[in-house]
């Protein structure tokens, strides 16, 4: 059975916190979003994440969630696509919580998270 996929968030690469904060406050202005800050970024709403340093992926990440993550990594690895096992992180009853994909996909890393 496939897996749904829905896109959670766009992840946007600045140099720093100050045009993290702008980039968030823009965004937030022109949408109508509710900005906040986070611990590695700002965020305009749920939609945009602005990165304090520039992370993974040459522009930034597209967050992609599902309910189902163990078995999503199962389907994207038996369509040929490696992980990133440096970046996955896990819940405190050891259950993977998000993982990117390796490499990049039109200049953007994916992230995979559980919903």
């Amino acid at each position: 059975m496939e897996n749904t996929f829905e896109l959670a968030h766009i992840g946007i690469n600045t140099e720093n916190e100050t045009e993290a904060k702008q980039l968030a406050a823009q965004l937030s202005m022109m949408f109508n979003l509710n900005p906040r800050a986070g611990q590695k970024s700002e965020f305009a709403g749920d939609y945009f994440e602005c990165m304090k340093a520039p992370f993974l992926g040459t522009n930034g990440h597209i967050a992609m969630c599902t309910t189902d993550l163990d078995s999503a990594v199962t389907e994207l690895e038996a369509k040929g696509l490696q992980f990133n096992m440096d970046t996955a992180a896990y819940d405190a009853d050891n259950q993977l919580k998000n993982i990117y994909l390796a490499g990049e996909f039109g200049g953007f890393a994916i992230h995979i998270l559980r919903k």
